[in-house]
């Protein structure tokens, strides 16, 4: 095993503190080969806080792929986030996309001993011209909406928000009058003509480091986090029978075989038109007029296994 220097255990208080069984566990095989402090956070600032409190200890967060937004942005935000600073990561999260891309164990004491044991891994990072960042992916329409329209149901209905806010987005509009350029060019889907100019409806927007979104469906199959790349899928699948096709193409990553669905790869992506609701590694923001993403390849490291 190589030498650990000493680590920082970053925890978000909502999804669990140093008292629950997993992280326990995390905990206890962490500290069989380093000297280990616990920073249960909530917010940003708590994070910064957490950060500033413990300058010279290796972040490792526990959590999925919001948990390490939260933190790849707070060491951004501190300076700390470089190649050869790596970030320790132990899935807990409900998808654990980046986790999964990355090859890492979604078992919490596995990934502890693999935070122990790995070797940084650069990764590719994205950047927004608002400020933010991606980790994994960022997507704009259908499913964005889905997801805000289950936090606003989920303090009445719980756990079955999310499906029934997935259908009322489904069912909902014709669509999002967008405009997508991929490195300065309109993306136009040359097989079938339809250009995504802001004229032609669109469903769905997919700026991808990472393969799959959502715990695992496959919304880019052949994106690589570290291959210096944007996948881009473009959804104009905008009916009410071409949405559910859609939607059953994408469980199976075969969306990318659609006439109404565009596929490609870029290094800046810029959408501009009408307000439009976005999931950037599932936090929820919206887009009034336009913003861009930029890929910043190798801007951060992972511990991953060799």
């Amino acid at each position: 095993m190589p030498d650990t220097p000493d680590l920082l255990l970053v925890v978000n208080r909502s999804a669990g503190t140093a008292a629950d069984d997993a992280v326990e566990a995390a905990l206890t095989e962490l500290r069989s080969g380093a000297d280990v402090a616990v920073a249960a956070t909530s917010d940003a600032a708590e994070l910064d806080d957490a950060l500033g409190d413990h300058p010279g200890r290796r972040v490792v967060v526990l959590g999925g792929d919001g948990s390490v937004h939260a933190v790849v942005a707070a060491l951004d935000r501190a300076g700390r986030l470089t190649p050869v600073e790596p970030v320790g990561i132990i899935a807990r999260g409900t998808g654990n996309d980046l986790a999964r891309a990355l090859g890492l164990p979604l078992d919490p004491v596995e990934g502890a001993a693999a935070v122990l044991a790995g070797s940084p891994r650069p990764l590719d990072l994205v950047r927004d011209d608002d400020g933010g960042i991606v980790v994994n992916a960022v997507h704009a329409g259908v499913g964005a909406e889905a997801a805000a329209e289950a936090v606003r149901l989920k303090g009445r209905l719980g756990a079955v928000a999310y499906p029934i806010g997935a259908a009322i987005a489904g069912m909902s509009g014709s669509g999002w009058q967008l405009c997508v350029e991929i490195d300065g060019r309109v993306a136009t889907h040359d097989a079938e003509g339809w250009t995504a100019d802001g004229t032609t409806g669109l469903l769905m927007i997919g700026i991808c480091n990472g393969p799959t979104i959502g715990g695992g469906t496959p919304l880019a199959p052949a994106a690589r986090p570290d291959d210096g790349w944007l996948d881009v899928v473009v959804s104009a699948a905008t009916g009410p029978v071409a949405r559910v096709a859609f939607g059953a193409a994408l469980t199976g990553g075969r969306h990318g075989d659609r006439a109404d669905v565009l596929v490609t790869r870029g290094r800046e992506v810029r959408v501009s038109g009408r307000a439009v609701a976005v999931d950037a590694d599932g936090e929820l923001d919206e887009v009034a007029v336009a913003r861009t993403w930029r890929v910043q390849p190798a801007a951060w490291s992972v511990l991953a296994p060799a």
